[in-house]
């Protein structure tokens, strides 16, 4: 079985406890599921239980917690729970609660991992989804939190978090996520709160469950709990935490995450902006070469489109062309000083716009698409041998047969050509 099959919980385990926020109790009782299947919540307390998929699409608060929610129905701070079953590398649970809140049990991820570990798991035929970062990417949420997700061959988080209470400050760490790992450097990190913070946070409906059993207390200068389980247990339960935001994803990620003032706000921006490039790289790769010839009528040598690298359907989509010298049009074109003639490159832009207008219609295979006008062009530098050209073409709108477009040619980031563009569809 492959080290990157999917693998479910062994046996079922059920934890008790109470509600952070909710102050309400809760039993949680972490089953066995299908390969496929992720790892969907059901509240089990509700006249008719409800099913709530862990995944973005579901999140509906971000305050103090991750909540999910379907309709009326919501599940509070459910973000230690699918860090310990991420760390766990677990792709298919069911999660039976019979509250609104997932227990918090002693604050930090431990029990969770103890419990799912304890059970073992059960490697399944499907294989996994890996969600790998392969370039940069970087998030801002506005209110302080800003990430930057690199290539890493494994899962590895940095943070940094700075509070002006004298216990905290400023902490940083990195941290491998990977089964023990995980267990060792950040399981028993619990969360944490403010004691000036408490009157207006249960005026909110929050914070009703919190103790010294469950919370790191901090007043003026001190730790109200008498010591910390690590000399900087705050930045470990934020990497903790954001390591369950991401679970969210629906994947494993393969990335090194580096997070300064971490919020589940910003974790949750993150996570839908690595998802959304995750997707768009998977539709991308569907559209192979044989897709490309199907669905265009060039040949060579006018077929200028070697590979589709971003596709959101109806949207966007983003082409490449390497330019060698064994373009047919050197020889002629200059031929002491080689440059890609203006009009192809456009040509090669429009041949990616018709991929993705090919995309948006029905039966593409019996229609063609004829280009009607070209706008504002312009050609901002010159194209050689050894360049490689990313066409961006964004659909701006498409009404019955006609679609306008906007491309945008780069090469190394700088800009060669762009144009608005109109086309039809027409019968081939």
């Amino acid at each position: 079985m492959s080290r990157h099959s999917q693998h479910t919980i062994a046996g079922s385990v059920e934890l008790h406890g109470i509600g952070v926020h909710s102050g309400s109790e809760a039993a949680v009782t972490i089953k066995p599921a299908p390969e496929d299947s992720g790892i969907v919540f059901v509240r089990t307390d509700l006249p008719d239980p409800v099913r709530i998929p862990a995944r973005l699409e579901y999140v509906t608060k971000t305050d103090l917690g991750t909540c999910l929610g379907t309709g009326d129905v919501e599940i509070r701070t459910v973000e230690h729970l699918l860090a310990a079953l991420s760390a766990l590398e677990v792709d298919n649970a069911l999660l039976e609660l019979n509250g609104p809140e997932v227990p918090i049990l002693d604050g930090s991820f431990a029990p969770y991992f103890d419990a799912v570990g304890g059970a073992g798991r059960r490697a399944q035929s499907a294989k996994a989804t890996l969600i790998v970062i392969s370039d940069a990417i970087t998030v801002e949420d506005g209110s302080g939190a800003s990430y930057v997700a690199v290539p890493h061959n494994g899962f590895r988080v940095s943070a940094t978090i700075d509070f002006s209470h004298v216990a905290i400050g400023r902490q940083h760490g990195v941290y491998g996520i990977d089964g023990e790992e995980f267990r060792r450097n950040l399981a028993e990190a619990r969360t944490f709160g403010f004691s000036a913070d408490a009157e207006a946070l249960h005026a909110r409906g929050l914070a009703l469950g919190a103790s010294l059993e469950n919370t790191v207390l901090l007043d003026g200068e001190r730790v109200l709990n008498g010591s910390l389980r690590y000399p900087d247990e705050f930045v470990r339960h934020k990497a903790g935490d954001l390591v369950g935001d991401l679970a969210l994803m629906g994947g494993r990620l393969r990335g090194h995450v580096l997070a300064d003032r971490p919020s589940h706000g910003g974790n949750i921006a993150l996570a839908r902006t690595i998802r959304d490039a995750h997707d768009s790289a998977q539709r991308a790769a569907d559209i192979d070469v044989k897709r490309i010839l199907d669905s265009l009528p060039h040949r060579y040598p006018m077929l200028l489109v070697d590979r589709i690298v971003e596709f959101e359907p109806g949207k966007r989509i983003v082409g490449l062309k390497n330019v060698t010298i064994n373009e047919p049009f050197f020889p002629g074109h200059f031929p002491d000083h080689p440059i890609m003639p203006g009009v192809l490159i456009v040509e090669a832009m429009g041949q990616v716009g018709g991929l993705l207008l090919m995309e948006a219609v029905e039966e593409p295979d019996d229609k063609v698409v004829y280009f009607m006008s070209l706008d504002k062009v312009k050609w901002r530098r010159p194209v050689i041998p050894g360049d490689q050209i990313l066409f961006e073409v964004k659909m701006t709108s498409l009404r019955r047969n006609v679609c306008k477009m906007r491309g945008m040619g780069t090469v190394d980031g700088k800009v060669v050509a762009e144009a608005n563009m109109m086309a039809r569809i027409v019968d081939r």
